[in-house]
């Protein structure tokens, strides 16, 4: 046969991550492989992907999705050893992936029946393997379904049915297939799925244990505890005659900060408008554009800041002009030198009646060596949605600098700020400005009393605050938030406003 006629012959099996644009041809295999169960919803891939893209591996051949697996990263001690599907996978959302997790847990596995005996299967259990060895995970644990059970279930137990299975005395295409890969049988889980009649509801747990694990300090210190402590300036605004000034009030916060180890300084929203008192700018629209201009000075005073006393600050807000428009931008300024911003979205009548200012278009959450993040400048705060939103995509501290001039506006914003730890089982963190400055015009008083919040539960403090400023007082609160308990919270019994939200009924999303 001619070389060319060869190369046409061949057919290429590519192991992949999945894509967006597979998500048709997954559900459609689900449907095959699995005519009796409820397929994968869109929203489920979507979330799977974007939040664990490395866990969710397809086979492709010619072109074709012939088989695939999903999974995720939990600290499996966490769960109860009779744990359901639907709580281990977050009813198929994985919102509860945890990256400091020692455990890959399986969700599924699917073959195409044409291609069963191509090992397309073995080759997703070593993608599996490898991927958990890169991840330096201690093993892989699945929820094995025995669909061969009902077969047997009126003259044995399930236990017995899976001890059968052992002694290649009856074969179960789904137990026997990971006994092969190398799976031990720890368990059976009742009432594992709910819509699984051929198991009859139950399940094997298995576990594949990685020899070449290492155990992480990070890893150990996380499941025992992961406190993080956040400083919280309640910021005077007083009259400065140079840039030098501003420089040096915020680098004595950040040092304040950091002599009590601090992993966050969090400043105010409008922070850098004290710089008008000394700008000569009557015209508010104008003045505005005067002060973006000091935008690469506030960038580097705060990232060096951030670097040089090795904490993560929430630097507050700044007003950036960017294609002839002006926005109220909050800025993240990583320890390690990275930054990135937040565009207010929310723009409040003053705002707008004064400066000129214009709504972002993006919604972010950030990671940080604490975890990840979110940011809401002020009023932002007053619209559940976006806060849902961020704590869908793993956020578990929202950062809310803000301005206020009277107490009704602050405490819209704090009232929110509580309801939305609450709502979305988070810390939510409130840092506000208080003084006056006479010679600036729509910024002459200020009213703020910063918080730090957390869910009202047995967990955690009285009342639901963690540390909280006097009111209108120049000074600063520092409090430890703890996100193990906190992670532990989201999976207890008791009150789960998150994790119980009615997704059948429900959902939100952002439009691109």
């Amino acid at each position: 046969m001619a070389s060319d006629q060869i190369f046409q012959s061949e057919k290429k099996i590519i192991i992949r991550n999945i894509e967006p644009t597979d998500f048709d041809k997954i559900m459609e295999l689900q449907s095959i492989c699995f005519p009796n169960m409820d397929p994968w919803k869109p929203a489920q891939l979507e979330s799977h992907v974007r939040i664990f893209p490395e866990g969710q591996i397809c086979v492709e051949l010619d072109g074709e999705i012939i088989g695939s697996c999903s999974s995720l990263i939990v600290n499996f001690d966490d769960y109860f050893e009779q744990h359901t599907y639907a709580e281990i996978t977050d009813k198929g959302y994985i919102r509860n992936h945890n990256p400091r997790g020692r455990n890959l847990y399986g969700m599924e596995v699917m073959v195409h029946p044409k291609y069963r005996r191509m090992k397309i299967g073995r080759r997703l259990y070593e993608a599996r393997k490898r991927l958990a060895e890169q991840l330096n995970l201690k093993s892989i644990i699945v929820g094995g379904r025995i669909p061969g059970y009902h077969h047997y279930s009126d003259r044995m137990t399930p236990r017995e049915y899976a001890e059968e299975v052992l002694q290649q005395n009856i074969y179960d295409s789904v137990l026997t297939f990971q006994m092969m890969n190398g799976f031990t049988l720890k368990r059976i889980i009742t009432n594992y799925l709910s819509d699984d009649a051929d198991s009859k509801n139950y399940a094997a747990l298995l576990e594949w244990n990685n020899i070449d694990y290492k155990p992480s300090i990070d890893k150990l210190h996380y499941k025992m505890s992961f406190p993080v402590r956040i400083c919280v300036v309640q910021y005077m605004m007083k009259k400065i005659d140079s840039f030098d000034e501003f420089a040096t009030q915020c680098e004595h916060y950040v040092d304040v900060a950091s002599d009590y180890k601090s992993d966050f300084a969090v400043f105010p929203e409008n922070l850098t408008m004290q710089l008008l008192s000394f700008l000569d700018e009557r015209s508010p629209s104008l003045a505005i554009r005067k002060l973006s201009t000091y935008t690469a000075q506030y960038v580097e005073l705060f990232s060096e800041l951030a670097v040089k006393y090795n904490v993560n600050i929430v630097g507050g807000s700044h007003f950036v002009e960017s294609n002839n428009r002006m926005y109220n931008v909050a800025h993240l300024f990583r320890r390690d030198g990275t930054i990135e911003q937040q565009y207010k979205l929310h723009i409040s009548p003053n705002e707008r009646k004064w400066w000129g200012i214009n709504g972002g278009s993006e919604l972010g959450v950030f990671d940080t060596d604490c975890g990840k993040i979110s940011i809401q400048l002020s009023g932002d705060i007053e619209y559940p949605e976006l806060s849902r939103i961020v704590a869908e995509q793993g956020a578990r501290i929202i950062f809310v600098p803000f301005c206020a001039e009277d107490r009704q506006t602050f405490l819209r914003v704090k009232y929110c700020a509580q309801a939305r730890a609450v709502e979305n089982q988070a810390f939510l963190v409130t840092s506000g400005t208080v003084g006056n400055l006479t010679h600036v015009d729509n910024v002459d008083i200020q009213y703020a009393q910063s918080g730090i919040y957390t869910p009202a539960d047995f967990s955690f403090p009285r009342d639901g605050v963690a540390g909280e400023c006097s009111e209108n007082t120049e000074t600063v609160i520092m409090a430890e938030v703890d996100m193990e308990v906190l992670e532990r919270y989201r999976k207890s019994k008791d009150t789960l406003s998150f994790q119980d939200r009615r997704t059948d009924l429900y959902s939100l999303q952002i439009r691109s």
